[in-house]
């Protein structure tokens, strides 16, 4: 009985390292860089992300900057506020939403690209330095057979969530 149970220990212990050792191979998955907050930093207040692009989707300003507060009040230590007092003020503009074809086939529109730019600008109040501003921009593909409403309808949940990762990670991962 004692012979069985050993095995039955090595048995886990061979499983445990074959599983550990498969789950941190290198597969092409890329871990986001630490948030990077000095601890002087305290307070933060985003902006309400106007939409100064040519064309304008109603909906995407107001969705994008508060899924961008949710973000940064679930993921860091910061407590938000709405005055002009905070250690960090995070202003910004959508500045580009546009479509254009992005494949043709049989000399028809097959597919079309949905490119949505913001520009972002971070004030650090506790230092002396010049905003941290930066361009993100990005594209979604759809088809061609579909309205822009429609495509937007399908992409809105993919635009915002990207959009919000990327400014949350360039503003807290020096990325």
């Amino acid at each position: 009985m004692f012979k069985s149970n050993k095995i039955i220990i090595y048995f886990f212990v061979i499983c445990s390292f074959g599983i550990t050792l498969f789950t941190s191979s290198s597969c092409g998955i890329y871990k986001l860089a630490d948030i990077n907050i000095p601890d002087s930093i305290k307070t933060i207040k985003v902006n309400y992300i106007e939409n100064k692009a040519r064309y304008i989707n109603p909906q995407l300003s107001p969705q994008f900057t508060n899924k961008l507060r949710q973000k940064i009040v679930n993921q860091t230590r910061l407590t938000p506020v709405n005055n002009e007092n905070a250690d960090y003020d995070i202003k910004g503009y959508i500045s580009q939403y546009d479509v254009s074809t992005s494949a043709i086939s049989n000399e028809q529109a097959a597919s079309n690209r949905l490119t949505v730019g913001v520009h972002i600008s971070l004030y650090n109040r506790k230092s002396n330095e010049q905003p941290k501003e930066f361009e993100i921009s990005r594209s979604f593909e759809f088809s061609a057979t579909l309205t822009l409403a429609q495509a937007e309808a399908k992409l809105n949940d993919e635009i915002i969530r990207n959009l919000t990762d990327e400014v949350f990670n360039r503003i807290f991962s020096d990325w």
